[in-house]
């Protein structure tokens, strides 16, 4: 067990929704942040919450800008959760080129930079993988195309990482809300049904802090509920 304020963590997409509220909860038990998003303001008032963070504005879909931001990271870093992400919902014919690869760089191809940046010196002392997937991730949708193919490409990175992570001690996650979240991106595709069943997102954060904390490598390289996890026992 590896106690959250002994602990340096990376949060992408951590200006608003899930990500800034993954953020609050682990400052709040003392966890040294480094927060990145490209909404520059709404960042700085995540970091406002969070004492002692560190905030790191970048377009995470520009690999340079990315490399650039991974530059101003320690030498060690405890633990990675990579929440950013695309979503646009349009048809196939409708995506273009353009926003098929920003949802793809920001979904997978940062995800593996910022994997790599971390990796040797996480081999040397152990950390944790957690990456936001989603029903999208197993699951196809009409007019997803980009988003599912995001999800389901970052599914089969963090199986991989768990098995080459095993012996060094490095465990992979991929985790889903498990409940509908209340947050700017549920704002624009949730129905009225759907929006009277949501839920803020600091109700799935501890679920983020468990993982990180407990780093239980036998769920290594599967995926994981939020909500049942931050609703369990041992949370």
């Amino acid at each position: 067990m590896t106690p959250l304020s002994s602990q340096t963590i990376v949060v992408t997409g951590a200006a608003q929704g899930l990500g800034a509220a993954i953020a609050r909860h682990l400052s709040a038990q003392g966890a040294r942040l480094f927060l990145m998003d490209r909404d520059a303001d709404a960042l700085a008032e995540t970091q406002a919450q969070c004492p002692g963070s560190t905030a790191l504005t970048v377009d995470l879909s520009d690999a340079a800008a990315t490399a650039a931001a991974i530059a101003q990271l320690p030498a060690a870093v405890d633990t990675l959760i990579h929440n950013a992400a695309i979503l646009r919902v349009e048809a196939v014919e409708d995506t273009s080129l353009a926003i098929f690869q920003a949802t793809m760089n920001v979904g997978i191809q940062a995800a593996f930079q910022l994997t790599q940046a971390v990796w040797t010196q996480m081999k040397a002392r152990g950390g944790t993988l957690i990456f936001v997937s989603s029903r999208s991730g197993i699951e196809g949708f009409v007019n997803e195309t980009a988003y599912c193919a995001a999800k389901h490409a970052l599914e089969g990175f963090s199986k991989c990482l768990a098995m080459e992570g095993a012996a060094h001690g490095i465990a992979s996650y991929t985790i889903t809300p498990g409940m509908l979240m209340h947050t700017p991106m549920s704002e624009t595709t949730y129905g009225p049904e759907q929006r009277a069943r949501w839920v803020d997102p600091i109700r799935l954060a501890p679920a983020f802090a468990h993982l990180a904390q407990k780093r239980p490598m036998q769920l290594s390289g599967q995926r994981l509920d939020a909500w049942a996890l931050s609703t369990g026992a041992d949370t």
